[in-house]
């Protein structure tokens, strides 16, 4: 395996092997309430395997089990898709949505759990993170599945999209509660822009459109690229049965966004969106950081601030602007508060693009504008920071932060739980080896959400 690509070594390196290992060592004192299972993705190509980019390596699943104050397992599982065996996505009838890297999240709903990559179907795991196969919900689902739906957290429904470059460009879902697909609509207006993610509040579904847009001679085989030609927008439509026809598309400044930090209507009525963005250069070196190209950046996201849009339906208005100069990515929050307005939010730091300074776990207050950061140490990169209630919680910020840290200097992987409120460190769990870094994943709780 060539050492050239960047998401092959350091911190991304992929683990080569399949474990289980029961009872680990533990730290502190895990709370007795963290009871389930924390679950995440990973592109993670098997050995001998180059892909031509990051997001093309085959998708990883590692699971870590919380019990009454014990770690009981670990456990990591490829996700066995057609494409972890060289199927190819294209074939001589166009795409097969099956042969997914499948790699880029992994979360449930009406309890199945699905992994995900925006490209394809999902694909069902069981519990023991074994592979059952591609899931298109009964055969309704047509088009591929973003890989960040978003669960209401009020109705317990499940809000995703399926993009794709070529008409049509984007079609709009909604699962129930008891996972049933529902509804299904072609939004008007979009283009062959990148969606990778989109926002959910509580009147609306918000779509973003950027600069990156369908590259039919991208050489990496991810079919994209930046284009000054393409309009960078947000388009906001009513939720429910017929909001696709009355979606509005608003023009915003050029950049792109790849995860949203959250959404929701303010007194006033306006959406206020927030999420972190590159301008032209930050994509350049971070796309060259996925392809391996020269000009890259030093870490897989650079010039990555976020930014504020508040979108006046009214007067039809945008007002944006960057709210933060810190190099952020993976946005989190509590997600009691997704769609809803939202005091915190989380998030990872990274370093700058010229690599100074680094990484850490970020926690925003957004009420009084401060920012704390945890810093993990020394060559040590945290995972996306997931939020978990505590048990009676009051405040928003009572809870936990589960973060999965990559240790280079010891080649081991750590995770940690912490105080949502302080950031402080509660416990730590060593897992048998080192996971590899990156990307999304979720908190099974052995009780599941109680929605009407």
């Amino acid at each position: 395996m060539t050492t050239s690509r960047p998401y092959l070594t350091g911190h991304f390196t992929p683990v080569v092997e399949e474990v289980t290992a029961t009872d680990l060592t533990i730290e502190g004192t895990i709370p007795p309430e963290l009871t389930g299972r924390l679950l995440r993705n990973s592109h993670n190509p098997k050995p001998g395997v180059t892909p031509t980019h990051w997001f093309k390596g085959s998708g990883m699943v590692h699971g870590i089990r919380l019990r009454d104050g014990r770690a009981e397992w670990y456990r990591n599982r490829w996700v066995h898709t057609p494409a972890l065996d060289g199927a190819p996505y294209m074939t001589e009838k166009g795409p097969d949505l099956t042969a997914s890297a499948a790699g880029t999240h992994v979360i449930e709903h009406a309890g199945r759990l699905l992994a995900l990559c925006e490209a394809n179907l999902p694909f069902e795991l069981d519990r023991d993170l074994g592979t059952v196969g591609a899931y298109d919900f009964d055969g309704k689902l047509r088009t591929a599945m973003t890989a960040h739906p978003k669960e209401d957290p009020v109705t317990g429904e499940l809000h995703f999209f399926g993009s794709s470059p070529v008409p049509p460009f984007l079609t709009y879902h909604v699962a129930d509660a008891k996972g049933a697909l529902v509804h299904s609509a072609e939004v008007p207006g979009a283009t062959g822009a990148l969606k990778h993610d989109f926002a959910l509040t509580r009147r609306h579904v918000v779509f973003i459109e950027g600069n990156v847009t369908f590259d039919p001679t991208e050489p990496s085989g991810i079919p994209y690229g930046w284009s000054d030609q393409q309009p960078s927008r947000i388009g906001v439509m009513p939720r429910g049965a017929d909001g696709a026809r009355d979606v509005r598309w608003f023009s915003i400044e050029p950049g792109n966004m790849l995860h949203v930090s959250n959404a929701y209507e303010d007194g006033q009525g306006r959406i206020v969106l927030e999420g972190p963005t590159v301008d032209r250069e930050g994509f350049r070196l971070s796309w060259n950081w996925w392809t391996g190209a020269p000009g890259r950046g030093s870490e897989p996201v650079s010039r990555s601030y976020t930014r504020r849009w508040t979108i006046d339906l009214t007067a039809g208005t945008v007002d944006e602007h960057i709210i933060d100069d810190l190099p952020v990515e993976f946005p989190t929050l509590n997600e009691d508060y997704l769609g809803s307005e939202n005091r915190y939010q989380y998030a990872i730091a990274f370093p700058d693009e010229n690599g100074l300074g680094g990484y850490g776990l970020v926690k925003y207050d957004r009420t009084t504008g401060a920012r704390r950061i945890h810093q993990v140490g020394d060559a040590r990169l945290p995972s996306e920071a997931v939020y978990v209630p505590a048990t009676g919680a009051t405040n928003e910020d009572d809870g936990y932060l589960l973060t999965v840290v990559s240790d280079i200097k010891q080649d081991a992987s750590q995770l940690l739980v912490l105080d949502a409120t302080g950031l402080d460190k509660i416990a730590t769990i060593h897992l048998p080896h080192r996971v590899t870094a990156g990307l999304h994943g979720s908190w099974i709780p052995d009780t599941p959400r109680i929605t009407p």
